[in-house]
Parts: C-alpha cells; sequence; structure tokens
C-alpha cells in the first residue's frame, strides 16, 4: 500500500504538470509555507513540519522536486531522493529555514540553510548559467537550464538574500557571493539570448553549458525559441533597478518579437481527446510553447523528437500531456509597455 506521502508526491505531480498558469510550476508544499505567520514555526505542528523538510535535504544540500517535502519521510536513511532546482525544488525549502531560523534561531535551520545556499553558488558555471542539478551529469540535465523557470527561480532567491530581513543568518562574504553571482546570470542570459538574421529574439529552454548555443532536453523539447521560458527571463530583466545598456537591447528586442509572435483568435485547452485549441474572437492572445528558431513558426513533437507544425498531428499522449500553448506574453507586453527604460 502507497503511504500518504506518496500519494501527496503523486498528487501534487499531477497539479504541478497539468496546471495551466504563468509560470508552468507552481510553488511547492514546502514553499506554500512562507504564508504562515511566525508564531507558526513555534508551533507543535511548525517543528514537525521543519523537522521533516530537514529529514529530506539531501547530502548536498538540495531537495528533491515533485515531492512534499513538508510531509513525513518514507524512505529508508541510505535512499534519499535526488535533489535538483527543476520544478521549483530547493528555493522554497531554504526560504522556509532562513525564516524559521529568524523566529526561532534553532541553528539546525542554519546549518541546513546554509548548506544549500552554498550548494546554489557552488552549482553555478563559471559562464554563470545553472544545470538542472549538481554535481553533473552526462544527460541533458547539465544544460543551462531556463525551463520552467529554473535558473530565474535561482536567482531571485539570491537576490532576495542580498536585502531580505529574513536572511539575517548569512554574513557579508555570502551576501557579496550571492549578488556576484546574479552578475553573472544577467551575463550569461545576455549573451544566451537567440540571434537570427542579426537580430535579437528570445532563448531556448535550455542552452549548452559551454557554447550557449540552443540545445534539446526531453525529447519532444527541440533547440527552439521558448515562449514559456522567455517571458519568465524578460519579467525578471525588467524588474532589475539600474539595467545595463546590453539588457536593455535585451529587452527591447525581446519584446519585440513577443509582439510579432502572439497569435490572436483562439482559445488553448490541453485536451487528449477534443482539439486543444478554437476559435473565439475574444480569446486573449496566444504564444506558443516552442517556435522553430528560423521561422518562427510554432512546432510540436511526440516522444520520437520528429519535429510537427501542427498541434493535433501529434499523439494523444503528448498532446494532453504538455503545455503547448499559454498566455505567457501578455505580462510581459504589459511590464514592457510600463519599463521605465523601454526605447
Amino acid at each position: 500500500m502507497k503511504t500518504l506521502n506518496t500519494i501527496r508526491r503523486m498528487l501534487f505531480f499531477c497539479a504541478a504538470t497539468l496546471a495551466f498558469a504563468v509560470p508552468l510550476c507552481a510553488e511547492t508544499p514546502a514553499g506554500n509555507l512562507l504564508k504562515k505567520p511566525d508564531d507558526w514555526f513555534q508551533s507543535k505542528d511548525g517543528l514537525a513540519t521543519l523537522l521533516n523538510i530537514l529529514a529530506w535535504q539531501t547530502k548536498h544540500g538540495d531537495w528533491p522536486k515533485n515531492t512534499d517535502t513538508s510531509g513525513k519521510p518514507d524512505f529508508k536513511a541510505d535512499q534519499k531522493p535526488v535533489g535538483t532546482f527543476d520544478n521549483s525544488a530547493t528555493t522554497g525549502e531554504l526560504r522556509v529555514l532562513a525564516r524559521a531560523f529568524r523566529v526561532t534561531s534553532d541553528d539546525r535551520y542554519a546549518k541546513a540553510f546554509l548548506a544549500g545556499f552554498d550548494h546554489v553558488l557552488k552549482a553555478q558555471y563559471a559562464n554563470g548559467g545553472w544545470p538542472q542539478f549538481y554535481p553533473l551529469s552526462k544527460e541533458y540535465h547539465r544544460h543551462i537550464t531556463f525551463n520552467d523557470g529554473t535558473m530565474i527561480r535561482l536567482m531571485e532567491f539570491l537576490r532576495d538574500t542580498t536585502s531580505d530581513e529574513d536572511f539575517a543568518v548569512l554574513d557579508a562574504h555570502r551576501r557579496e557571493a550571492a549578488k556576484a553571482a546574479v552578475d553573472r546570470g544577467i551575463d550569461c542570459i545576455v549573451k544566451c539570448q537567440v540571434v537570427v538574421d542579426g537580430r535579437r529574439t528570445v532563448w531556448c529552454a535550455q542552452h549548452d553549458a559551454e557554447s550557449l548555443v540552443p540545445v534539446q532536453a526531453r525529447s519532444y523539447e527541440l533547440p527552439s525559441l521558448s515562449g514559456a521560458e522567455s517571458a519568465g527571463i524578460l519579467r525578471f530583466l525588467v524588474t532589475l533597478d539600474q539595467p545595463s545598456d546590453e539588457v536593455v537591447r535585451a529587452v527591447t528586442d525581446g519584446a519585440r518579437w513577443f509582439k510579432a509572435t502572439k497569435i490572436d483568435g483562439y482559445r488553448y485547452r490541453k485536451n487528449n481527446v477534443e482539439p486543444a485549441l478554437v476559435n473565439d474572437a475574444d480569446a486573449p492572445p496566444l504564444w506558443a510553447r516552442f517556435y522553430e528558431i528560423e521561422s518562427n513558426r510554432p512546432i510540436f513533437s511526440d516522444r520520437d523528437g520528429v519535429v510537427k507544425y501542427a498541434l493535433e498531428d501529434i499523439g494523444s499522449e503528448r498532446r494532453g500531456g504538455y503545455t503547448w500553448y499559454g498566455n505567457w506574453g501578455e505580462n510581459v507586453l504589459k511590464e514592457y509597455a510600463r519599463w521605465p527604460h523601454r526605447q
């Protein structure tokens, strides 16, 4: 019989996979604990939950994905799941532990937080990018990962550690290291922006760790221009207080691409039986998850990796099991219109 925590993990995975929202991955159960008041962190329930989060932490300092790490562990001591930065893992747990230390001054939380914080810094490539997890694998996980907001979420976390009161656990040296890591990440983002015919466009969901060129992840996640991940990147860049000229150009060209690629007149509903795109003149604009780099045509694929140009041309398993369209660019264009640095 499956344990209660295993069932929780399954339910959470389904919710994260099937949700049609921005961002693609919702907050984790651990991250949702940040909504609790300070006194909860000293309550019986809070203390038990925090012990669970400590127990789920791997020897490297991170946490597994698609897992309710606030629930009681259901694995043997030597069989912990692999930790990752993917699907909102790790950053939520770290934020919770930092706050728990501020409220309780319990050194266990400080020790676990610093282990995870140092792990995030160690995982960053010299060029500023982050893989899905560290230590590195030989698979696609080693690529610089914008997919599902992975790298942007790490950068938001590190930026917050330099000023938010919850991160008083950090010394001045670590705060400076966090700021430097964010700066390297911004530089990496600018260098990864895909140039077509001399004009910057947007980004792929993952880029090669050395050459920075767009690369494939899973078989149906082909080298492409990503409407979803690029939206997250641009929405991060417009929050920078003093963007460099390079960042201003990156945002300007990225916003121009979103204006040029929006799809009007359709409503999207993920479905493996009925048509996923339905004519609707009143629907808000859509953007495809993936666009062919040279042509800006939306592309789709089954697990065989063969490019298709119409969603109905792929099988029902991938058609209904993946988010192929979204309203990702809508907020990009709204925020760009208010951006004081727009050109």
